[in-house]
């Protein structure tokens, strides 16, 4: 489980005692172009399987307002099905396809966000012999963190902070101790 115990109300929409505007729309995109980055893992051993793809496309829709919070949340329900399926068989497409999930439920919760991010950083970390795990994990963290909407920099950085053991310590790189200081 990498959403935290306590919830954070700066993702928890205004309407149901949070602090959360729009911004929950920006982070679902920013959720679908991390998992997006990713899906290929998936598609290469699955190229069959649209579930994953479907998702990040739900995530994208439902931050547009063409569908509901549940379409997408099925969509994310459905790419976590492909991902148990494929278990055993390749890790970086298990990761991918849960952070397409992640990606589409941020709809129904908005700090899924940083699960689609940690994620994928996984998938990426599985595709390379292990002395590279270190370095594709940092540089896919940068790739993400340099497309985060200048609107919710602030809220994504300080979550990856707060919730960076929970998530495997994907996100630890100079910058994020340059961030704590």
């Amino acid at each position: 489980m990498i959403l935290p115990k306590i919830r954070d109300k700066r993702f928890i929409l205004i309407r149901q005692g949070g602090t959360l505007t729009d911004d929950n729309h920006r982070l679902a995109l920013w959720a679908a172009d991390c998992a997006e980055h990713a899906r290929r893992f998936f598609e290469e051993a699955c190229p069959d399987d649209s579930r994953p793809r479907k998702a990040i496309e739900a995530a994208r829709a439902w931050a547009r307002g063409e569908i509901t919070v549940t379409e997408s949340k099925n969509a994310a329900g459905a790419s976590q099905d492909a991902a148990r399926e494929i278990k055993g068989i390749s890790e970086a497409a298990r990761m991918a396809a849960l952070s397409a999930g992640q990606a589409a439920v941020v709809a129904h919760v908005a700090a899924h966000e940083l699960g689609a991010a940690a994620y994928a950083i996984r998938a990426v970390m599985e595709t390379v012999p292990k002395p590279e795990k270190e370095e594709a994990r940092i540089r896919e963290c940068r790739w993400q963190r340099e497309r985060v909407p200048d609107e919710i920099r602030e809220l994504v950085l300080d979550d990856e902070r707060l919730r960076n053991e929970t998530c495997w310590h994907v996100f630890d790189t100079d910058e994020s101790k340059e961030m704590i200081k």
